[in-house]
């Protein structure tokens, strides 16, 4: 399904096919990394269609669409810069479809927002950061596999010093006024995700 909609995507830009299978061969690669057991294909894939579900309110739907499948391209838990390095990744790409410069300035916007998922005077950057977000919203048994996963990819740190940084992760959450900035999203996930989050915390902490 999500090649499918990369492909027509790309098509609106460019009708080298050869080069778009390419393209789209490289973000398989990249989500198909052994290390990613929550930041693959299926977050891609649960990610559109919690947009879709907003499509109505996008602005730039396509723009919001090339942010989805490169704002995770670069992911590496040993490094701070992920996504100031995926940004720079979508920048080439849309520079080579010869997509105009407000519009890459868009995208990169959306991708690097969801470093600190912060309130932006841009609604697709909150419509985006907060469908990203969704996940701390599920039921219990979608979150527990969620944040099983997130641990997964952390592997490499020990069990100490991994939930003292995810617990001040999940009480930044927590302590925010909202997490999600959309009425849509916030109605639907801020009470369940809340709710999460500090059972989730409260398993750390034993």
């Amino acid at each position: 399904m999500l090649k499918a909609v990369y492909t027509t995507l790309l098509s609106n830009y460019s009708d080298d096919s050869k080069h778009i299978e390419s393209l789209w061969d490289a973000i398989t690669k990249k989500h198909g990394a052994k290390n990613r057991y929550y930041h693959n294909l299926s977050h891609l894939e649960h990610l559109y269609h919690s947009l879709v579900e907003v499509k109505i309110h996008i602005r730039d739907w396509d723009i919001l669409l090339f942010a989805l499948f490169y704002h995770d391209y670069i992911y590496n838990v040993l490094k701070q810069d992920n996504e100031e390095q995926s940004a720079k990744k979508v920048i080439e790409i849309l520079h080579s479809l010869n997509i105009e410069k407000n519009r890459i300035t868009h995208c990169e916007e959306i991708i690097l927002a969801t470093k600190g998922h912060n309130i932006s005077k841009n609604s697709d950057v909150n419509y985006f950061t907060d469908a990203d977000l969704s996940i701390l919203g599920s039921d219990w048994k979608n979150y527990t596999t969620y944040f099983s996963n997130v641990r997964k990819e952390y592997k490499y740190y020990p069990d100490f010093l991994y939930n003292k940084g995810r617990i001040k992760v999940l009480q930044h959450f927590i302590k925010m006024p909202r997490i999600f900035k959309t009425d849509y999203f916030y109605n639907q996930f801020e009470s369940r995700a809340k709710d999460n989050l500090q059972q989730e915390i409260n398993l750390l902490s034993k």
